[in-house]
């Protein structure tokens, strides 16, 4: 290996690595490096593949689910494998973008603004690297309209836990009638075939995507670290937006914040099918509520005193038609019984950057109080069918009231997703959550929704993807690893637990170094 490969066994510089925002605790590593390109990365997984060296990789931390954590091993960070290397507009005003991975999303956003153009997916850390969204096929508010990560991408770059390098774009190595992929690396071609099971529908990050006639990167997008390294992506763009709109609606009964949400989310599914100017579609509607509002009144005390929930919003609009589209929000909040004259609105872009901190202080706002009792996050990240999403409401609230926890509800109302948020106050609490947690699991797989629609596994919801698509399907995910992964060092405990990865006497072959 390089000797010149900035690394370290110093604890100090390793303690760092050893969390991220899931506040999981007990992670270990004995090293931690900091490849600088593709090369240096084959090389550190090249030498790792040979000691059979468990390699944990390593974004800015903001993973959810204790992806990061180590246990064992090395950690690779990705940190010094950012760069911005291109920034392409085409004719129509499209464009892309090809970058390392540990650009943010904060600093790859203002980037292609300066360009007149605009990256749709919205994750909500905007610190988060981009490689890490990209391995958790991370969403956000705005994939109401735009969808999730995965639409975006075009192109990867990996680098395999044997040192070998795949170059996939989309389109490229499609899967057969039979489930195969064949995927080309500078020294090896790999043969995998995709799992059986069947994906939800609506938003879904967990587990190894699969859906006839996929392109072959859409296997490593959502994949957590555990087949390959990212070293470089292609994203797609489009023009930047001329004028936005946006809101905070509040309403003294949570059901009316619910109908209200509901029904500019057909006006804009309608109006998208059938485009014409000066119509409600909005690319981002949020919930917050009554308990995320009284986390937020700390920092925001001019929230109305009656308000019981809230909904943002956002819409783009095309600049001269301006009043025909506020109009219709307008209407729209006084038939739904919002308490309109107190709900904030906007066409300014320095109050639209502050509406979008008040949605995103909740989850910093949650993170503080977990810290001051020392308690890791019990967060949903669930989605059902349309049909299943009212009495998804229900539960929550009647099971919530029921177990006597503190809590708060938030999130992306339009996609059917939610983020439940437990806050226990100590480790019977805790234990009391997480009872609760797998209840609700239950009922959300039985509905045909799915356990995690944006933050991914990792290591905390392992036990929730076995329920969700049984043995058989955690199997063939183990299978797909093991053909890209011969020595199982990749991102050991995320997304497969280790039971099932080695199971049926398979033993992890040396590779002849």
């Amino acid at each position: 290996m390089a000797n010149n490969m900035l690394r370290s066994t110093d604890l100090n510089v390793i303690r760092p690595y050893l969390k991220d925002a899931s506040n999981l605790s007990g992670g270990y590593a004995h090293e931690v490096v900091f490849p600088e390109d593709e090369n240096e990365v084959a090389r550190v997984l090249n030498d790792a593949c040979c000691t059979r060296t468990p390699v944990t990789v390593a974004g800015n931390g903001t993973g959810l689910v204790g992806a990061r954590v180590p246990f064992g091993g090395i950690v690779l960070s990705t940190e010094r494998l950012g760069g911005l290397r291109q920034i392409h507009r085409a004719s129509g005003d499209f464009g892309s973008v090809v970058t390392g991975p540990a650009i943010t999303l904060k600093a790859l956003q203002a980037a292609v603004s300066g360009k007149g153009l605009f990256y749709p997916p919205d994750p909500t850390e905007q610190n988060a690297f981009l490689g890490a969204s990209v391995a958790t096929n991370a969403s956000g508010a705005r994939s109401f309209k735009y969808g999730s990560t995965r639409m975006w991408v075009r192109r990867l770059r990996v680098v395999l836990a044997t040192g070998d390098v795949l170059d996939l774009r989309r389109g490229e190595g499609v899967a057969d009638k039979e489930g195969r992929i064949f995927l080309k690396g500078l020294q090896n071609v790999f043969e995998v075939t995709l799992p059986h099971y069947r994906m939800p529908a609506g938003k879904h990050s967990a587990g190894y995507y699969s859906i006839p006639g996929m392109s072959a990167l859409d296997l490593f997008i959502g994949s957590e670290g555990t087949l390959g390294v990212l070293t470089e992506i292609e994203l797609g763009l489009i023009p930047k937006p001329q004028a936005l709109f946006s809101g905070i609606v509040f309403f003294e009964q949570e059901e009316d914040a619910w109908q209200f949400a509901d029904q500019a989310k057909k006006d804009s599914v309608k109006n998208r099918a059938s485009p014409s100017t000066g119509q409600i579609d909005a690319r981002a509607l949020e919930y917050f509520d009554v308990h995320a509002l009284d986390i937020l009144r700390s920092v925001y005390t001019h929230i109305p005193v009656k308000a019981q929930a809230s909904v943002f919003f956002e819409q783009e609009m095309t600049a001269g038609l301006e009043k025909e589209v506020v109009d219709q929000w307008y209407q729209l909040c006084q038939s739904g019984r919002a308490l309109v004259d107190q709900s904030w609105f906007s066409q300014s872009a320095l109050e639209h950057k502050e509406y979008r901190a008040f949605r995103h202080a909740v989850p910093v706002l949650v993170n503080r109080i977990l810290r001051e009792h020392y308690q890791m996050k019990i967060s949903t990240d669930f989605t059902v069918p349309d049909e299943r999403f009212f009495v998804l409401l229900k539960l929550y609230r009647q099971s919530l009231n029921e177990s006597g926890l503190r809590y708060c509800i938030f999130g992306h109302i339009a996609d059917n997703h939610l983020h439940v948020n437990l806050l226990p106050q100590n480790d019977q609490e805790a234990e009391t959550g997480w009872r609760l947690y797998r209840t609700i699991v239950n009922k959300i797989i039985t509905w045909g929704g799915t356990i995690s629609a944006e933050h991914g596994v990792g290591k905390i919801k392992r036990e929730y993807l076995l329920d969700m698509f049984g043995q058989t399907g955690l199997r063939e995910m183990a299978a797909i690893k093991r053909k890209l992964d011969p020595c199982l060092i990749l991102g050991r405990g995320n997304i497969i637990p280790e039971e099932i990865l080695l199971n049926e006497g398979y033993a992890r072959p040396f590779k002849a170094c």
